[in-house]
This record gives C-alpha cells, structure tokens and sequence, in this order.
C-alpha cells in the first residue's frame, strides 16, 4: 500500500505508536546483528534423525507378552506387572501389547538410562480420568505399531491428577519418544492433546490418526517426521514444538510422509525452525480462508471466530478408520489433585491472541521440496524471524497473508501459488532469485515492511513493522504473476529488478499503483509488464541502467484486453493481458533500447513512442513520485 503524501503524516504517528507500545504477533522490533546471529544458530541446528531412530526392529524371542481382557491383563515374561487393568513396565525391554481394555493404561516407570520398546500388536486401551499411555520415566521410549495391525488409544473429557503432576495428553511421555511400524494407530484425546513427549518426539512410520481436544501431537524439545500418514483433527495446534529455553530445539524437522491436518489453531507450529524438505501436506486452519477476519471488500468479518474451531473430535464418517465423533469440551487445568476439565481453544500463548497460521515458526522456516496445500484463515506461511524457499510446490489459500516474514524471505526455486490473500508476500526484504509464483491478493502483491498498512485493527495476526533500515524488495530470477487489489509490487524502502519476469496486474483504484517504492528504484535486467490505476503510479528511477517506459493511455483499458509493445519492423517484444480495467503501464525489457521507437497498443488504442532516456514516461498520474521515482511529472513523449 502506498505512502503517498497524503499518508505519511499517518504512517509516521503509527511509528512513534509502535515504537512505544511494542508490536502485536509477528513484530519486528530489531533487525540488529544480535539477532541476525541468533537466527544463523538456528538455521545451523542439527535436526536429523540418528541411526538408533531409524532402526525400528525388535527380536519377539526374550520380549514380554502383555494381552488386555477387560478389567485385567495376562503377562508372559518379565520387567512389567498388572494391577487390574493397569499394566506398568519397570525394566528396559521389548513388549508386546494386544487386546482391549476399557479402563486401563500402560505406565513406563523404568530407569532414566532405560530403552523401552513397546510393540502395539491389536491393542486398544481406554482410561476415562488419566492417560492411558504414560511414560514417567525412561531414557528413551518406543511404540512399534505391527505391520497390519489397528491400534486405538482413548481417554476422557477430565483427568483426575495428584497435586504436581502435569500430565495433559492421551500419550504422554517425559522422555523421548519415538513411532514407528507399519501398523494404525488411532488417538481419541478428548481431554487435552493427543501425543506428546516432553523431550523429542520422532516419528518414523505407521497411519496415525489423532483427534484431539487441543494440540494433537507435540514433542517440547524437537518433532522429527521422516514418514508415515498422518489424519489429525485439532482443536488447536496440528503439529507443534515448544521449547523456548533453548534456541537449539524448539523445532520441526519433517523429511517425509503425508499430513492432512485440519486444526482449530495453528497447523504446524516451531517455536524456533521449521524445516520440510517433502511430504505431502493438505493444512486447513481456523476454519479456511473463507473464515477470514477481513471481508473481502476489506471491512472487518464480525463473525469470522465463529467457526475457528476447524479441528477438534472428528465427526463420524468424516475420516476413516472408525475415529470416532463427539464435541470438544470445555476448560482446562492441571493443578492439585483435582478433576480437571479440558480446553479446546485457538490461542496463540505467545501473544495471548487468535493464532490459525498454516505453518508458522518463531525463528525461521525452511522450505525446499514437498507438495503443500494449505487453506488457512490466517497467514499461511508465517515467520518471526526468516523465510527460504528453495524448492517444492506450495498452493495457498489465505484469509490474511500468503507468506510472512518478520525479517528476511527469499525464494530461489520451487513453485509457489498464492490463490487468495490480504497481501500475498510480505517481509521485511523480499529476494526473490527464481522459481515460479503466482500471487492473488485483495491488497499488495509483494510488501515489505508494510504490515502497518491495513486499514483495520480487526484483521487477524496484523503484522506490524517498526522504521528501519535496510528494506528492499529484490528480484533477479524466476518466473512473477501478480495480481492485486492495492500495491502490485511495494517497497518501503528500496525497489531492485534485476532479472527474472514479473507480470503485474494492479490496481483499479487510484489509491494504489502497480508499482510503489519510497526509496530508490532501479531496474538492471529482466522483464517487467505492470499495469494498473493511474492515480498514485510510479515508474523506476532514473539510476537505472535498463530502459524502462511509464505509458498512460488516453483512457481506461477494459480487462482482458492485450497489451502489446512492437518494435518498428512490427515484432512484439513485450505482450501482457491483464484481466482487470487499468489504464497506465509500466513496462521493461533487454530489448527495449535508446534511439529507438516502439508502437504500444491495446485494443483500439495505439501509439508510438521514442525511447530518449532510461527513464520514458508521459504519466497522467497524481500522485507521490509521478515518472520518476520521486520527481513528479516525468518526462514526456
């Protein structure tokens, strides 16, 4: 959105306001060295998975036989004892579950050196006031769900807890956890969450389906995916890490598998890195974009919260294997010995706000391979920090931003489709080196630092920049579309084309322009077409070393009209339709050249113009910066 004159006396009060009162979620506040170096630590962070995680076998001959008949268990074997239904395993070992119970559990209570593996061969465990798997104490824990075998795992709507106990999920581990197998594993969490390890928690392999009242699977220090299916319904988070003690953890590897998580809150939440280098991944949060907090006239939705709770119980038949339905409960706590009801909410516990983001960490994200779709009524993708994309194929529905960054986003390859948003790609800078995007966005196609410049307070996750230094939107390769209801390209600071293609379709009102920049704006390689309003349009500057041509036509273009320049032996060098009324073009090519003359023409409207000096423009435009950048008026035809 632009800053144009008639602005700035606003956007410098907003400053000075956020400058004093700090920044709601997703603020930048210091783009300083310390924090550049904080952001590089983590980018170092190992996140692979190790050999002993990998190797998911187990020898039945020397292992324990635990087999549920109702009320009671029958063991074969040593290091575990039943009371009742209430199995617990002491000693490291290897044991085998099958059969159902319906009040029972499984307590891990081994050494703090001890592996314990646990084979799910048929197992079905219920506990109406506790967690029905609980691993109080071991080095590391393993449950290896049996090739072909369905497994089922289901507590109540409140737990019942001795005072200091925080046990708040249907599998809940103190030590690290690992799945995997090429079982099924179905969690019914009507409690709280669904699976979480207090450590790291790994995944491997298996079908796992979670239902959960709140997040459905979290491991505190680290999540690390290499395979496996994944069916989860979140009243809150999907997948989420939240170690905030440690810059080194924290985080989400996933190198494999396949997601669809439909989650209330956040779909997959890093409370430092996220990293995906593949998987296939289908993400609808809060609802989808339709629930977007913004209409799309950009008034606010009163409604929009009304269906947030986009996870949660599954309704029967609205996934398979047999999850069962039910609605999510009400309120939760963990103190004292109490019974405790649960909460179902979608609050960002960060910020204390609203959080429906797709994939959103606090440090950096990572994309470089993947098929990802997401429908998200809040950002799609979303940093605190940085963002890099460097491969893999991304198509976005968003009720608020496509992709925003806080500091740094690059994209140097991949695919990205942005198909609805407020802006489509936002960040402090904005490199973009190659790839292949499409951005459809109700306000600016491509902002940096502008996240201040929403008319209403009421849009969800407002991002909000502080003045600073150092913004720039880059292009130098990859393949643009843009089409956008403000700004089509908007830098706060400065403006660089270096190469790629960038085709702009920008906007019908003249309170915006296909290109706007407020500080320097050189175009040094690459083709560009923008068209658009005439009303506040803006040209590069004259330091750039690439022809470039300001054109205003006489009047109004109706959309899907194709616009095409042409060199004086009749061949066209630059052609672009854009599907929406517009009237003035920028335009710039390798080929454009100066001494030379060229014939714009769309529909039945055609000129010539003589291209005189790197900068060519005859703008009928009004507003901050004319032709050239800065200096109003531009140089004529």
């Amino acid at each position: 959105m632009r800053l144009s004159v008639r602005k700035l006396a606003v956007f410098a009060a907003a400053l000075i306001t956020v400058s004093a009162c700090g920044c709601t979620d997703g603020s930048v506040t210091d783009n300083s060295s310390e924090n550049k170096a904080e952001t590089s630590a983590v980018k170092d962070t190992d996140m692979q998975i190790g050999a002993e995680d990998l190797d998911i076998s187990y020898e039945k001959t020397g292992s324990t036989s635990v087999r549920f008949d109702g009320g009671s268990a029958d063991i074969d074997g040593q290091g575990a004892a039943a009371d009742g239904g209430v199995v617990t395993v002491s000693q490291a070992g290897t044991y085998i579950f099958s059969g159902n119970t319906d009040n029972g559990r499984i307590i891990v209570d081994a050494g703090k050196d001890s592996e314990v593996k646990l084979v799910f061969d048929g197992v079905s465990v219920s506990c109406a006031d506790n967690a029905p798997v609980l691993v109080k104490s071991a080095d590391k824990a393993f449950i290896i769900l049996e090739d072909g075998s369905e497994n089922t795992v289901s507590d109540g709507e409140s737990y019942s807890l001795e005072e200091g106990e925080n046990t708040d999920a249907a599998i809940f581990s103190k030590a690290d956890l690992n799945i995997s197998g090429g079982g099924s594993l179905t969690v019914n969490a009507s409690f709280k969450h669904g699976i979480v390890s207090k450590d790291d928690l790994i995944v491997t392999g298996g079908k796992i389906a979670v239902s959960s009242a709140s997040t459905a699977l979290e491991g505190k220090d680290s999540v690390k995916i290499s395979g496996g299916e994944f069916i989860v319904s979140a009243g809150t988070n999907g997948i989420r890490s939240t170690n905030t003690e440690d810059e080194t953890k924290g985080f989400i590897s996933i190198t494999g598998g396949r997601f669809d998580i439909t989650s209330g809150g956040d779909g997959i939440d890093a409370e430092t890195q996220l990293s995906i280098e593949d998987g296939e991944f289908e993400i609808t949060t809060g609802g989808g974009s339709a629930n977007a907090s913004m209409r799309s006239d950009g008034t606010p939705n009163g409604d929009w919260h009304r269906d947030m709770q986009g996870g949660g119980m599954m309704d029967p038949g609205r996934r398979p294997d047999g999850v069962p339905g039910g609605d999510m409960a009400p309120a939760a706590d963990n103190r004292g010995d109490l019974i405790i009801e649960n909460t179902a909410n979608t609050q960002d516990t960060s910020s204390g706000e609203t959080s429906s983001k797709a994939l959103k960490a606090g440090k950096f994200i990572s994309i470089s391979g993947g098929v990802i779709n997401i429908d998200s009524a809040d950002d799609s993708v979303h940093s605190n920090g940085d963002i890099s994309v460097s491969g893999g194929t991304l198509t976005a529905g968003s009720g608020d931003d496509g992709f925003h960054s806080d500091g740094d986003l690059t994209i140097s390859d991949g695919s990205v489709e942005i198909t609805k948003s407020y802006e489509g790609i936002e960040g402090l800078t904005v490199t973009i080196s190659g790839g292949t995007l499409s951005v459809t966005a109700s306000d600016d196609g491509i902002n940096c630092a502008g996240g201040s410049d929403t008319g209403s307070e009421d849009r969800m996750g407002r991002d909000m920049f502080t003045a600073q230094e150092g913004v720039f939107l880059r292009i130098t390769g990859g393949e643009l579309k843009i089409n956008s209801g403000g700004d089509g390209l908007d830098s706060n600071g400065d403006l660089y084309m270096e190469g790629g293609t960038v085709y702009v379709s920008g906007p019908e009102n003249s309170g915006n322009g296909a290109l706007d920049y407020n500080g320097t704006a050189e175009v040094t390689g690459g083709t560009i077409v923008a068209s658009g309003a005439v009303g506040m349009e803006e040209c590069f500057g004259e330091s750039s070393e690439q022809c470039a041509v300001l054109h205003d036509f006489s009047s109004a273009i109706a959309g899907g009209t194709e616009f095409t320049v042409s060199d004086s032996d009749g061949n066209v060098i630059l052609s672009f339709t854009n599907e929406k009324t517009w009237q003035g073009v920028v335009f710039s090519s390798p080929e454009l050249k100066q001494g030379k003359t060229y014939t714009v023409s769309a529909g039945t409207q055609s000129e010539q113009i003589t291209i005189d000096s790197v900068i060519t423009s005859n703008s009928l435009g009004g507003g901050f910066g004319g032709g050239f950048g800065g200096n109003r008026g531009g140089r004529g035809f």
